[in-house]
């Protein structure tokens, strides 16, 4: 599948003159969200949008593929968040930080709270490595962060709900994202509201007022 047909969903979701995130069409500088070496990247998100909640987004194949975490990835072993799938988002997405308007996909504040880069550790049962992207759709894929603020190891590991499993519509794959290995106990996630950015050191309020935030104006003919 091209990056384009992998976008067709996200593309899909919004209106591009309405939405100052990134629509994917334009080619990434490979220095883009890189640590200074050819790791793949990641970002953890947090969108204050009608629930607040985590993304966390891995590159694979070229895109950011993507989970929506409700309280958001913990540096505690003992914690199993659940993550739940997303469409496809463009590497760009990695830097957005700013405010969706409201009545848009997703409306609200998205700040920076993590970035990144990892390594894949999959191997199959012969200790063989799997290509990450071969690992997920195996449904279980291992994979060291070097972040800013979360690091070692990690896993996410997709399981089906009874919905899946009894062939039920609303049944979607659900997956969890747990630390393995040594960690912090009972480090946990911080409060998302209090929690700052990475790229820019503010919070979600003070991007949200902040008059260079990133967000669509209409004109004054166009005004709801």
């Amino acid at each position: 599948m091209s990056d384009k047909d992998g976008l067709r969903t996200y593309r899909g979701k919004r209106r591009f003159d309405r939405t100052s995130e990134p629509s994917g069409e334009r080619p990434v500088p490979d220095e883009a969200g890189s640590a200074g070496d050819d790791e793949p990247t990641f970002v953890v998100q947090i969108h204050d949008a009608s629930t607040m909640h985590f993304d966390f987004r891995l590159e694979v194949d070229g895109v950011l593929k993507s989970w929506s975490v409700p309280k958001g990835p913990s540096t505690d072993p003992h914690d199993k968040r659940l993550a739940l799938p997303t469409e496809d988002h463009p590497l760009e997405y990695r830097d957005f930080e700013g405010v969706i308007p409201q009545g848009e996909y997703g409306g609200g504040t998205v700040i920076v709270w993590d970035r990144g880069t990892y390594r894949p550790t999959s191997h199959d049962k012969r200790n063989r490595p799997v290509p990450f992207g071969q690992a997920l759709e195996n449904g279980h894929a291992t994979f060291v962060l070097r972040g800013e603020k979360l690091r070692g190891q990690y896993a996410l590991t997709r399981f089906h709900g009874r919905e899946e499993k009894s062939g039920g519509s609303a049944g979607k794959p659900t997956w969890l994202l747990v630390r393995t290995g040594h960690g912090s106990a009972g480090g946990g996630t911080p409060d998302p509201r209090r929690a700052r950015s990475a790229r820019s050191g503010r919070t979600l309020r003070q991007v949200a007022q902040a008059p260079d935030a990133p967000v669509w104006e209409p004109d004054d003919g166009e005004r709801r």
